[in-house]
């Protein structure tokens, strides 16, 4: 019997513990310079989340390798609940197909995916191709003729839009710049027929009349471009792909603490606050959380990879 007091002493004293995680801030990397888009979305989930968690939340800018250091220095991190990071689609389903990582799938535990931001396609003013379906046939029907720019070679946007060619039995050079605002310049300049990346790039350019942007990545339209075909107008949104952003942990994570964390950046990205400020980037809410999320992030991983092992770095298979 005093053992099994002892015990229960002991369990006494060692719940309220658990229950109380966090007991001092948390640090969430930020695998990207401060003041881009994943930063600022990183800082406002961190200043909602805090009301739950009852700590601060301490954003940590660690840029570098196209985001795969910020990850490499998550997967190092004790897995307390205090070292988390807010990553984009790249480092994790794109970058270990095409440059070495010291991570893999097995290294990290997806918290919850908290916005999804289509790519789109534009064409210039003159194109002979006013929506999706033109634009694809012109594709189809003059392989490789065209030219369109990406974010860089073997990067998320760069393999996702070959397999939606490849799906729609298109064909066009891919030329790689340094980001959508390089790839935007280039578009504009004249010096690539069409533009793919992000919507904030080009929206200024659309709205004067600069271009027409006829495709969406995603499966369904955005209404930023409503007269954009989305993937289930061209009959294939299994292909769909967007620049997607979630918050991960290092492995091993106590379960507990996992779903005090899991709670509070979900009700962070559900906020009217978050929900309205993607709403103003044409980006589209999002609170993929669990198994769901692991299959989505594994099932991109593995699509990837195998474009990855197809198309060279020049976009050519």
């Amino acid at each position: 019997m005093p053992r099994l007091f002892l015990a229960l002493a002991l369990f006494l004293i060692a719940a309220p513990a658990l229950s109380q995680y966090p007991q001092r801030p948390i640090e969430l990397i930020v695998p990207v310079a401060a003041g881009g888009g994943l930063d600022l979305q990183a800082r406002m989930l961190a200043e909602l989340a805090e009301k739950d968690l009852g700590q601060r939340v301490v954003v940590m800018n660690k840029p570098g390798a196209g985001g795969t250091m910020g990850v490499h220095a998550l997967t190092q991190a004790n897995p307390d609940g205090y070292t988390l990071a807010a990553v984009w689609a790249g480092p994790l389903t794109a970058s270990p197909h095409n440059q070495p990582v010291q991570y893999s799938l097995s290294d990290y535990t997806p918290i919850v995916l908290f916005a999804k931001a289509p790519f789109v396609v534009c064409v210039q003013p003159d194109f002979p191709a006013d929506d999706g379906r033109q634009l694809i046939a012109r594709l189809k029907a003059e392989p490789d003729k065209f030219t369109y720019g990406n974010e860089g070679a073997g990067g998320t946007l760069h393999l996702g839009l070959e397999r939606i060619f490849a799906s729609l039995g298109a064909k066009a050079r891919a030329v790689p710049f340094k980001g959508a605002a390089d790839t935007a310049r280039n578009f504009i300049g004249g010096h690539i027929d069409l533009y793919a990346g992000g919507i904030a790039s080009i929206l200024p350019m659309s709205k004067a009349g600069k271009a027409k942007c006829l495709m969406m990545t995603t499966a369904a339209r955005n209404p930023m471009f409503p007269a954009a075909a989305g993937l289930e107008d061209l009959g294939v949104p299994q292909s769909e792909i967007a620049f997607w952003r979630a918050i991960i942990a290092p492995k091993g994570l106590a379960e507990d603490v996992r779903r005090k964390i899991e709670g509070a950046f979900v009700a962070a990205a559900k906020s009217r606050k978050f929900t309205e400020y993607l709403a103003g980037l044409g980006e589209l809410p999002a609170a993929l959380t669990g198994a769901p999320l692991n299959e989505f992030i594994a099932s991109e991983y593995a699509a990837l990879g195998r474009l990855a092992k197809s198309v060279g770095p020049s976009g050519k298979p």
